[in-house]
């Protein structure tokens, strides 16, 4: 690792939650302060040495910041959420924010990041929350817990590849490597050294904790002559399964148990992760190598052991990726109970894609036919305002803000999975979709093919959702909703919309405040596959969002 260089005038942040635990008795609140300053640093990977903005507390890490805490669910603390300009505006320079917000009947593995631009390349880290006091896993209690977090290290700086790329109108260039843990791993060059290993015991159980970090890349992992038992996703506990790779895209996260070897295998293994692309332009099409190292080895030096590795799949294994997914269940008994809505007062129809802008005039756009890449969701490519919204929503003040006329269906409906139309221009706004407290939502996400079928991880912040059914080709209306489960559906916080497919999900609208929903490729939210929904009061005190707090960031 570089040198630290410190910013003279660092942006701040103080998280304050209170991890609450309800009991038939009482309630227990556990209070904890994390304070983080966000600076620049020197790191080195690749031989290349550059500065990066991070945080103090991890390696991961300009001037104004906005932090998000992926999956926790916010309740009635929307002005804790972090997306620059919907929850609040940026923190500059100088400035410091603290985040103050409660935990309530979560438990599991999520993770913080930042949550402007492209800052989520350096500045992210874990967030475990773990049982309360007293109480177990409903899985064999590990020896130990692991947590491993994928990535994306650039030579260069992300911020001037996609502020490029938005100003031609072309798709961005790629990282140069992942990282496993901050490490990229000896399959890369210059890069021996920087290796994540991982030392483990004969006949112990460990539990992975795999967060996807990356930007722009779902991603297959695997261990070499080792199978996995998946026992949670995005911090909600399902039927165990084994299998011998995973499918993770960016904003998942993964719990699996690895169980060593009952005697030493006097070997060695690499722990791979490779691309998992079903879009039309470029990737970074490479492998982050980490490696599992038993302790009792029978040999005492580790470059004289066999090393074994893993065989992954294509790159664009879309049925093996659909096998996976349909694989998760959620527990969906007394103690952990799957409570999908089982009727359904709002039902929306969103297409998701890619599609064009116009070609600024006097200017040359390197996007598709001359013009700029866009995407969008039922055709509208959301617009970030300069005010953030729950500010404005607060207020009762949206006008030149936002609208609320985001549509629940196409405007004109095509043939999603058939030949492309002809025009793939996208309109564009800043709209939010409106719910009374407590509705229920049944939304159906539909790939498009305009300019080639592709996934897209769409995250909703405020909610967990229940993924209730997903097919290839168009969703049918008719025959398709008869199929959907409604038992135990597989509970999340990101879901990939398939590659020309679709997935609908239920939720239940009990959080007040202005949620964003977004693809979690950063390079798709960057185009404008995002929107927001408004969830207003409901008639109850606790059911009602407070004051903003008064060191709010102005914008």
């Amino acid at each position: 690792m570089g040198s630290q260089v410190f910013s003279s005038t660092p942006v701040s942040t103080l998280l304050v939650l209170c991890v609450l635990f309800l009991m038939p008795q009482f309630a227990l609140c556990i209070t904890r302060h994390y304070t983080f300053n966000i600076i620049l640093q020197n790191v080195t990977r690749l031989c290349t040495t550059k500065s990066i903005v991070t945080s103090e507390r991890e390696v991961s890490g300009p001037a104004a910041s906005s932090k998000g805490r992926h999956g926790i669910r916010q309740l009635r603390s929307g002005w804790a959420d972090g997306p620059a300009y919907i929850t609040q505006c940026p923190i500059q320079t100088g400035q410091a924010y603290t985040y103050n917000f409660m935990i309530t009947g979560q438990r599991g593995t999520l993770f913080w990041h930042a949550h402007i631009s492209w800052l989520r390349s350096t500045v992210y880290g874990p967030m475990i929350i773990l049982p309360r006091r007293n109480e177990t896993y409903p899985f064999e209690k590990p020896y130990k817990e692991v947590p491993i977090i994928f990535g994306e290290w650039w030579n260069v700086d992300p911020e001037a590849v996609i502020n490029q790329a938005l100003q031609t109108g072309a798709g961005p260039n790629v990282s140069d490597a992942y990282t496993m843990n901050g490490l990229p791993g000896p399959l890369y060059n210059c890069s021996s050294k920087d290796t994540f290993k991982l030392k483990v015991k004969q006949e112990k159980t460990y539990l992975l904790r795999l967060i996807n970090a990356a930007l722009n890349d779902e991603l297959f992992f695997s261990i070499a002559n080792h199978s996995l038992t998946v026992v949670e996703t995005d911090a909600s506990y399902i039927k165990p399964f084994v299998t011998d790779t995973i499918v993770i895209t960016p904003g998942q996260t993964t719990n699996v148990l690895l169980k060593t070897k009952r005697f030493p295998p006097n070997a060695t293994f690499l722990m791979l992760a490779s691309p998992y692309f079903t879009g039309m332009g470029t990737f970074d099409n490479s492998t982050v190598a980490a490696i599992l190292e038993y302790k009792q080895s029978l040999s005492p030096h580790i470059k004289n052991l066999p090393l074994y590795k893993p065989t992954l799949p294509l790159f664009n294994s879309t049925l093996f990726v659909s096998n996976f997914t349909r694989k998760f269940k959620s527990l969906a008994n007394a103690k952990f109970p799957a409570n999908v809505p089982q009727t359904v007062e709002k039902q929306f129809f969103f297409t998701v894609g890619l599609g064009s802008s116009p070609c600024p005039n006097n200017m040359t756009c390197q996007g598709p036919n001359g013009s700029k890449f866009a995407a969008a969701i039922n055709n509208v490519s959301f617009a970030l305002p300069t005010t953030a919204m729950l500010q404005s929503h607060f207020s009762g003040q949206p006008y030149g803000v936002y609208s609320t006329d985001f549509p629940a269906y196409p405007a004109s409906p095509f043939n999603y999975m058939g030949t492309p139309p002809n025009n793939t221009v996208v309109g564009n706004g800043t709209k939010a979709v409106v719910l009374r407290f407590n509705t229920s939502v049944e939304l159906v996400m539909q790939d498009t093919s305009i300019l080639g079928a592709e996934s897209h991880p769409l995250h909703l912040h405020g909610f967990n959702f229940f993924v209730v059914g997903e097919g290839f080709g168009n969703f049918d209306p008719d025959s398709d909703p008869g199929k959907f489960n409604l038992v135990d559906p597989v509970e999340r916080n990101t879901v990939g919309v398939p590659s020309g497919g679709w997935v609908a999900v239920r939720f239940l609208a009990d959080n007040p405040g202005v949620w964003f929903m977004h693809c979690h490729f950063e390079v798709h939210t960057s185009w404008g596959l995002r929107m927001a929904w408004i969830v207003l009061d409901g008639p109850l005190p606790n059911q009602k969002l407070p004051p903003p707090p008064s060191d709010l960031p102005k914008c």
